[in-house]
């Protein structure tokens, strides 16, 4: 199967890629990281006229944390600048949890959480921990900057809120607040290099032992990864106990709308969503009691 022609471009600022992005007229690749773009155009599942490579972009190359600002991620870092950062690795060990399980070690020195969050696959391994951690898409496009919340930037399988013209830039996270913890969790049928049957994650604030707020998000158990807002109102407020967690897993359990494929059934995704769901709550809150 041939690969179809197209043009190569690495524009030198931000300006010049959203003009780049305006001329290409919606058949524009965008090359992070190309872990998801080069198979899908070798495969010939994309046809494009122009491969826009943003790595040369110093905006979307730099990783920066700050203990007021909180942590900025460019979309062409690589998973494996990510999780071995020391800020990240001590303050975001939920970011570490999902960008050391994209793909093989060869693939993370590539691949970048910017380029994943793009794809938009419903079974994406940092969607839910990006969710939970309240992650912040800075989107630059012909009308300039904005922000998209990271539960709203998935809008279908395959496709994000980014209008015509418009590029991920990098991803902001809060800085993270005291004593509170996040984690983040995966199902896949083999002990690695798959996709996920089911995911979730979960991030939380303790004081003492009463939950003051939480956030809970699953993935590959719809056409979009989810926040469960249910599920972490179930546990707002609320002193830790098994019978509160529960809770928390029904609504995740609840909000699951699954298919049946032949990497699990619907049945099977809705009882995983639960278990990692409460998974993920007791690591969440192991690591806010670390904190």
């Amino acid at each position: 199967m041939a690969l179809n022609a197209f043009d190569y471009a690495a524009p030198q600022s931000v300006d010049e890629a959203v003009s780049l992005l305006q001329q290409g007229n919606g058949k524009v690749g965008i090359l992070a990281g190309g872990t998801d773009v080069l198979p899908q155009l070798k495969e010939n599942r994309r046809k494009i006229d122009l491969l826009l490579d943003i790595k040369k972009l110093p905006e979307t190359n730099v990783l920066t944390f700050d203990a007021k600002q909180g942590l900025r991620i460019g979309s062409a870092v690589s998973c494996s600048t990510i999780f071995s950062h020391p800020d990240v690795a001590s303050r975001y060990p939920a970011l570490v949890d999902c960008a050391s399980l994209i793909g093989s070690i060869q693939i993370q020195n590539r691949a970048t959480i910017g380029g994943n969050l793009c794809n938009a696959s419903p079974a994406g391994d940092s969607p839910p921990a990006v969710i939970v951690l309240s992650g912040a898409c800075e989107v630059v496009g012909p009308n300039g900057k904005r922000d998209i919340a990271a539960e709203n930037f998935f809008t279908a399988p395959g496709r994000s809120a980014l209008e015509p013209g418009e590029f991920l830039v990098a991803v902001r996270f809060p800085a993270p607040a005291a004593h509170s913890g996040a984690f983040f969790l995966r199902f896949i049928p083999r002990n690695e290099m798959d996709i996920a049957v089911a995911n979730a994650a979960v991030s939380l604030v303790l004081n003492g032992d009463t939950m003051t707020s939480a956030r809970v998000s699953i993935g590959a158990v719809a056409p979009t990864p989810l926040l469960v807002a249910e599920a972490g109102a179930a546990l707002e407020g609320q002193s830790i106990s098994d019978e509160v967690i529960e809770k928390a897993c029904e609504a995740a359990r609840a909000a699951a709308r699954p298919i049946s494929d032949m990497r699990g059934t619907i049945e099977q995704r809705v009882h995983l969503t639960g278990v990692l769901t409460k998974r993920a709550i007791k690591g969440a809150i192991e690591r806010a009691k670390e904190s």
